[in-house]
């Protein structure tokens, strides 16, 4: 188990939410979003970087669509672009070392066992299955599949060309609920008005034209690249995809329904900001803390949490909203009821 400090973002509680309709009609996957099957799917907010109002905005767009219907979950991805290159051909390379986009599923909530999906302009993708974050020390699972999934590439411009008047692409998914359902709540697809944690990033290589092909711009005091961007749909607060518990609200709707922040999701985020600093306080004295108020700090709480410790565990509980559950969490960051 890890247990090294594991640092607090510095954001509010305000994930995105989106509510995710029914599909009417197949689809045909081709890369293009300006066809009927996406026409009742809005869009998304534009992405913002991923340390959100502590950075600026982007200064190419990002937006996304979804949809679902029995046999899948859809996501359309539109991305301004007056650079589009790849350089990766081969499945589950690291993708991130292009431009690309990316895409997060927590099924359950419980920032366990979820899936990242990454793909580039070559319609090359990485997918694999994290049992835990990597703060939680959880390996990814690099052999894992989304079997059945398929995927298209719209490029407007052309890759690997910077002679001609790029403008962007964009990409369409489609991911089986025989796979997804995986690490879903009872093992199944979810029901109308359930919802599932899902993020989105793209990666953003500062790039230049040399000898007539882009490369990535080099930081002439390190001789390596610029870090690169990222900007992602529910905006993290710190440069970490893997704070799942930040990732945005997505519900699933067979009609037309009003998103509403469950309550006892608060109460799992002030669980979460104990997480935070019992895993700050073992790093910095050896030990868990079992003393509410040397955790708080000044912040407001709504909860009266129990905490109990041990040498190299800690799980700190709270009463649900409405008074007939608990809700836990424990060291390496799980977060259940019961």
């Amino acid at each position: 188990m890890d247990r090294s400090g594991v640092p607090e973002p510095i954001t509010a509680f305000m994930p995105k939410h989106y509510v995710c309709r029914r599909a009417t009609e197949p689809l045909e996957l081709d890369g293009r979003l300006n066809k009927p099957f996406w026409e009742q799917a809005p869009w998304t907010d534009d992405f913002v970087d991923i340390e959100g109002d502590l950075k600026p905005l982007p200064n190419k767009r990002t937006r996304v669509k979804m949809l679902w219907d029995n046999e899948y979950l859809y996501f359309g991805a539109d991305m301004e672009e007056d650079q589009i290159w790849a350089t990766l051909t081969e499945r589950d390379s690291v993708i991130f070392y292009d431009n690309d986009f990316e895409i997060f599923i927590d099924p359950d909530g419980d920032t366990h066992n979820y899936y990242e999906f990454e793909m580039n302009a070559f319609n090359t993708i990485w997918d694999l299955l994290l049992p835990k974050p990597y703060r939680d020390g959880g390996p990814p699972i690099n052999s894992w599949d989304i079997r059945g999934i398929k995927t298209a590439v719209h490029i407007d411009g052309e890759v690997n060309n910077p002679d001609v008047d790029n403008r962007g692409w964009s990409v369409e998914v489609a991911m089986p609920w025989s796979v997804l359902k995986e690490c879903a709540p009872e093992g199944r697809k979810p029901r109308h008005g359930e919802y599932w944690r899902i993020n989105f990033s793209r990666v953003e290589w500062r790039a230049e034209v040399k000898d007539g092909k882009y490369v990535k711009t080099l930081n002439p005091e390190t001789n390596a690249p610029y870090p690169e961007d990222n900007w992602v749909w529910s905006p993290q607060g710190i440069i970490n995809m893997h704070y799942p518990e930040l990732w945005g609200f997505v519900q699933f709707a067979d009609e037309p329904l009003e998103f509403e922040m469950p309550k006892d999701e608060l109460i799992k985020w002030e669980l979460r900001k104990l997480y935070y600093r019992e895993r700050q306080h073992f790093e910095e004295h050896g030990c868990y803390c079992n003393d509410f108020a040397v955790l708080k700090h000044d912040d407001a709480w709504s909860i009266d949490p129990i905490i109990e410790t041990t040498g190299g565990m800690f799980q700190i509980s709270a009463r649900s909203h409405d008074g007939q559950r608990w809700i836990r969490i424990q060291e390496d960051g799980k977060v259940w009821h019961e």
